[in-house]
């Protein structure tokens, strides 16, 4: 799917519905974090030959139990481009949100990348 038939305020929309379509545990975490969209990874990020559609950036919560008084807010990236290029339709976008936004959140509840494939939260 090209980029320009999804913009990102419509992006943004299905981001707020996917938040909205977490389990309650994970709302909770997710409340403590900051969720953004950017429209590309930066290419440092990015391993040759791969495709990043989110990540996230902090401490998981099974090590340290929660944010640490006075530290920045743990991170979820979502990225519009890589995500819309991996949907063929309009239809499989917010599917897609929904399961990298879960995928990440698994990532913040400390499980790993083997994990996650394993559930199908890739």
């Amino acid at each position: 799917m090209d980029a320009d038939e999804l913009g990102p305020e419509a992006f943004d929309d299905l981001v707020r519905d996917a938040l909205d379509q977490l389990p309650e545990e994970a709302i909770a975490l997710v409340a403590e974090m900051a969720v953004v969209v950017r429209e590309e990874p930066d290419p440092d990020d990015v391993a040759p030959g791969s495709l990043l559609l989110g990540t996230f950036r902090g401490v998981a919560h099974t090590r340290v139990g929660g944010r640490v008084p006075g530290s920045l807010p743990d991170v979820i990236t979502l990225y519009r481009r890589p995500i819309l290029a991996v949907c063929a339709t309009r239809e499989d976008v917010a599917p897609r949100v929904l399961k990298v936004l879960g995928h990440e959140v698994g990532h913040a509840l400390g499980l790993t990348e083997g994990q996650l494939r394993a559930y199908g939260w890739f």
